[in-house]
């Protein structure tokens, strides 16, 4: 099996089981993917992880799956890559946080992946690499959007021209990545960090995932309206009465999760 579901109850985790291959992308994968963003609307789940059952996450594209769209008209081969796109765009506004949890290291669309979550978790030894451009490709799936929104415009270069590894020590020096763990520890690192999110305030987590979202869109202004559209909001909601009591009162809140 090349991608599959579990359901945790308060989180979903996608597992890419494409061992054999690196973690190269699937149509299962896909499917499981769009799936697990469809149940992420449910009241109950609180996080979504992505991550691998192999030694590397994902190894982007599969080649042989690639060299045989050289034949497809141009609109059919660009149908292939919004079918990656719809992907991207459905993890950037899912209604929960999404954790990429990293073994190996993350190549290509693999890397695009990645980058389009929200919090990053990655074992020790892990690299980070936009291979495209070994291939005579150029990246897709948002990844120079991601890379500059990151990182120094050199070091995104680097990456996109050389196709420089990065190491997971580097990119958690730079902020990319959240938490680095020991080899073999990546999943249990995301796990945790979903029980932190699921002790949260699930609404007040989605429109900050909103705000953080749009602010690199936005003009200043813009994001100060919208700020005080959902503070005005947030104030009168049940959350931040919970929230305020328990701080009030030394307590930790209990937001019904």
């Amino acid at each position: 099996m090349s991608a599959r579901i579990e359901d945790k109850g308060d989180r979903i985790v996608i597992w890419n089981g494409n061992a054999h291959k690196r973690g190269a992308l699937s149509p299962e994968l896909y499917a499981c993917i769009g799936q697990a963003i469809e149940m992420a609307a449910e009241p109950r789940i609180r996080a979504v992880i992505l991550t691998s059952e192999g030694d590397f996450f994902c190894a982007g594209g599969d080649l042989n799956v690639l060299i045989a769209r050289r034949d497809m008209p141009k609109d059919e081969r660009r149908g292939k890559i919004n079918e990656l796109h719809s992907l991207i765009r459905a993890i950037r506004s899912c209604p929960v946080p999404v954790i990429a949890a990293v073994e190996g290291g993350a190549a290509g669309a693999g890397l695009s992946f990645a980058l389009a979550c929200d919090l990053i978790v990655a074992a020790a030894g892990a690299k980070f690499t936009a291979a495209y451009v070994k291939a005579g490709l150029v990246p897709d799936g948002g990844l120079t959007a991601s890379l500059a929104r990151a990182l120094p415009r050199q070091l995104a270069m680097e990456m996109c021209l050389l196709a420089q590894p990065v190491t997971v020590e580097r990119m958690h020096d730079l902020g990319v990545v959240n938490v680095v763990t020991e080899k073999g520890g990546a999943f249990d690192a995301a796990m945790a960090l979903a029980d932190r999110l699921a002790a949260g305030p699930r609404d007040a987590q989605r429109v900050i995932r909103g705000l953080v979202a749009q602010a690199y869109d936005v003009s200043e202004a813009d994001q100060l309206d919208a700020e005080c559209d959902a503070m005005a909001h947030a104030t009168g909601a049940d959350e931040a009465a919970e929230g305020i009591a328990a701080f009030l009162e030394k307590r930790t809140p209990n937001y019904g999760g």
